[in-house]
């Protein structure tokens, strides 16, 4: 990603995201503001960012409600790119980035003042796995956002193991969260269409990314109606 500027060119002219953000996935300018919102940060709290990739969207959430960062991926490659970003956007030490995993973020219980986790959830074996070392990074009352994808139909084999897998109605209070809502939002799930529609009509040529990306792009589409977009909330008790 880091050398394919013609992959995050199209990735942010079709979310809306300013070019400087460095999206490692989905989510839409207006989805990062549904984000920040749900997630009630207080001021200076502690946002842990999991599965953050290059660091882009917990960033913009942090300067948008002056909140400290600390986010986790498990690709150190990706983590210098955050640093880089962080040390630009959050001066100060405001921003920090471990490797660590969905279920294994190495982190001391309760930090956390919010935490969010874009489009990664399905993942972790299980995602109940994941929600658990979430709930045990929160403190009481503190809000967890999720944004994911889910089989339109269980049973429907189109649809990858992975994302069979993910039940954030079923597993999100069996990991011990209160407040739970899940909200399918197909508008996210109409710009996705679209992005991958530009992305596999630009010559490739030898950007690597451009042909992963494209590679993945063609799965998407042909198996697009088998997975529905969803972005869930969540109370620490």
């Amino acid at each position: 990603m880091a050398t394919s500027p013609a992959r995050d060119a199209i990735v942010a002219r079709t979310l809306g995201l300013p070019p400087e953000l460095q999206s490692t996935s989905m989510l839409t300018w207006p989805g990062i503001a549904e984000v920040t919102e749900a997630l009630r940060l207080p001021p200076d709290g502690l946002l842990v960012d999991v599965a953050c990739g290059r660091g882009g969207y917990g960033i913009e959430v942090a300067v948008r409600t002056g909140a400290r960062l600390l986010g986790v991926d498990f690709s150190e490659v990706a983590l210098e790119q955050a640093r880089l970003s962080g040390a630009r956007r959050l001066p100060g030490g405001r921003a920090e980035f471990r490797v660590g995993t969905l279920a294994a973020t190495g982190l001391p219980a309760g930090v956390a003042d919010g935490l969010m986790c874009v489009d990664a959830v399905q993942f972790a074996e299980p995602p109940l796995a994941a929600l658990l070392e979430f709930r045990r990074l929160l403190t009481p009352r503190a809000q967890l956002v999720l944004s994911c994808w889910e089989a339109a139909d269980p049973a429907d084999e189109r649809a990858s193991p992975r994302i069979r897998a993910v039940n954030l109605r079923r597993d999100l209070p069996a990991a011990g969260f209160t407040e739970v809502q899940v909200h399918d939002k197909p508008e996210w799930r109409e710009i996705e269409h679209r992005m991958w529609q530009e992305m596999l009509a630009v010559p490739a040529d030898a950007d690597a990314a451009m042909v992963s990306l494209q590679r993945e792009g063609q799965r998407s589409l042909d198996t697009f109606d088998s997975l529905r977009r969803v972005f869930a909330t969540a109370t620490a008790p």
